[in-house]
């Protein structure tokens, strides 16, 4: 296969479709709509290994539609009516599907390329300071999946060349990926089906964790039936004969079992901790994940300020470091608070945003009632504690006036619940400053144990 023909192939086929399909699909639905994937600490640009895990989550889509447009492609000689005419030529068949099996890699992986190339440079231009080849694997068996989609349905689609084929392809393949696909809605990713059979299809959970990542178990068991299928598939594009089509399914199902016995059989095997992502650099009592290293510089200045102001409004009782928040927990499952630890989520948007003294007010916040719901782009339960944080953070500090951690707005704070929050306060301020100090006290043991504390900051409980 020379440059010249490779040209006209692309030039004159459906080649190209599948990857500018890919390429320009994906880029729409990345940097058109503001999505989940802009926002948190695993946003597709915020991490090396959140964007691979972004782009493989968008093959739950383009996967099948690849298959079906390979099928598309694979019934050209028979819409011509030229197969018969073709195998009396005496190329070998092999080296008539190399041809437009070539062109489509070509494309394919060109094209999903250049979506990695695109996200890795926000990421690299982005606030990260972590670098890790672990992403790249995860990336090549995407690239790989889609180049041995594409082959198996023109394979296919020479085997059964009905004009059914693309669409029944397509739409079996779409509904079998929705349904298999991980959710996140746990702590690790599962899906319903299980664990090994779903592994079998390239597209993954939504990432929503940071320091998630693959095991190597997924990509080598992955790699070994995707290359199968690639085999399977190229061999059915070849096959003039039936006897050459039954053997065609030979590779596929030679890698089936060992594929199905290398790949994890629980999600714990399957998404793992990037140990290296996660190991703690601290810089006194304050502490991040390496990943999230480029913010310690401005959160241990900030929070050496608040555990000062901590210690003076809490005593004893005080927190005595600043610590990222890395446990994993399914979708709205309650925060564990500590009373020896501020702890960090750069998840929380107010957290994500904050800089100098508003960062600082924040800690205090977190210190002194802590929120058991979360409050990540995911889930925005943490809401209702940001009344009870700003009247905290304002008495720590000392301030004359009353100031919320967040502006009123439609919908999570509303100008209502800051005027109400504005009358516990001066309720508050009336009281003798002993009675202050116990008074919050108690509700930082209360936020502590994630109970009830409202009535006991209006000082119902003690009327």
């Amino acid at each position: 296969m020379n440059a010249r023909v490779l040209r006209i192939e692309l030039k004159r086929s459906a080649a190209p479709w599948p990857g500018l399909v890919v390429l320009a699909g994906s880029l729409a639905v990345l940097l058109l709509i503001d999505g989940i994937w802009w926002q948190g600490d695993a946003g597709w640009t915020a991490q090396w290994t959140s964007m691979a895990l972004w782009t493989r989550y968008l093959l739950s889509f383009w996967w099948p539609l690849v298959v079906g447009l390979g099928a598309v492609y694979g019934l050209r000689d028979s819409r011509s009516r030229m197969t018969e005419l073709l195998t009396t030529t005496p190329l070998p068949a092999w080296r008539r599907a190399a041809l437009p099996a070539g062109a489509t890699a070509l494309v394919l992986a060109s094209g999903f390329g250049l979506l990695v190339l695109v996200g890795g440079v926000q990421v690299a231009l982005g606030a990260t300071s972590y670098t890790s080849l672990g992403w790249l694997p995860i990336s090549l068996v995407a690239a790989l999946s889609l180049v041995a989609g594409a082959v198996f349905g023109m394979g296919l689609a020479r085997a059964v060349p009905s004009a059914l084929t693309p669409p029944a392809l397509t739409v079996l393949l779409l509904l079998t990926t929705v349904s298999l696909r991980p959710s996140h809605d746990e702590a690790l990713p599962s899906s319903v089906a299980p664990n090994r059979l779903a592994l079998l299809l390239p597209a993954t959970a939504e990432p929503r964790e940071m320091l998630l990542t693959l095991s190597g178990s997924v990509h080598l068991g992955q790699t070994l039936w995707l290359l199968g299928l690639l085999a399977t598939g190229f061999a059915l594009l070849s096959a003039a004969t039936l006897r050459a089509r039954l053997l065609a399914v030979a590779p596929v199902l030679a890698v089936a079992a060992p594929a199905l016995l290398i790949l994890p059989a629980t999600p714990r095997d399957t998404y793992v901790i990037d140990k290296v992502a996660a190991t703690l650099v601290c810089d006194g009592p304050v502490c991040v994940t390496q990943a999230n290293r480029s913010h310690l510089p401005e959160l241990a200045s900030r929070g050496k300020d608040a555990l000062r102001v901590l210690h003076d409004a809490l005593g004893d009782k005080a927190p005595n470091s600043v610590r990222e928040d890395t446990r994993l927990r399914a979708l709205g499952e309650e925060r564990r608070p500590s009373g020896d630890t501020v702890l960090v989520d750069f998840d929380d948007p107010l957290i994500a945003r904050a800089t100098g003294a508003e960062l600082t007010r924040l800690l205090i916040a977190e210190g002194l009632v802590p929120n058991c719901a979360p409050r990540t782009p995911w889930e925005g339960g943490g809401q209702v504690d940001i009344p009870a944080q700003s009247i905290a953070a304002s008495w720590a500090l000392g301030d004359h006036r009353f100031t919320p951690l967040q502006s009123p707005d439609s919908y999570a704070y509303s100008q209502r619940e800051q005027t109400d929050d504005e009358i516990v306060w001066q309720r508050l301020m009336a009281l003798p400053p002993a009675e202050q100090r116990s008074r919050m006290a108690e509700v930082h043991a209360a936020a502590l144990s994630c109970t009830e504390y409202t009535e006991a900051l209006a000082g119902k409980a003690t009327q």
